[in-house]
């Protein structure tokens, strides 16, 4: 598997946290995960798209790592909201 930056597409918050500065919940729900390539001008960071194709703009970082080289790219307790095209694009390289 190439390193890949592990990213989270969540869901808009409805809760507010802080109403004086518009804060909205950090604790939003995962909607998906993606997969972008680095950018290597700055480590850690990802390419301006994510694999499939969506701006990486919107999206949180994960700092998950994969244990071993069997294990899944994006985080398990996400196993049903990983991008299946971005799955797809790391398994065709």
């Amino acid at each position: 598997m190439t390193a890949i930056v592990v990213l989270l597409e969540l869901e808009p918050a409805t809760e507010v946290v802080d109403p004086d500065v518009g804060e909205t919940d950090i604790g939003a729900r995962v909607r998906a995960v993606h997969a972008a390539e680095p950018d290597p001008r700055a480590p850690g960071a990802p390419l301006p798209r994510t694999l499939c194709g969506v701006s990486s703009d919107e999206l949180e970082p994960e700092p998950y790592t994969p244990a071993g080289p069997d294990a899944p790219w994006y985080p398990p307790e996400h196993h049903a909201r990983h991008c299946l095209d971005c799955d797809a694009a790391l398994h065709s390289s």
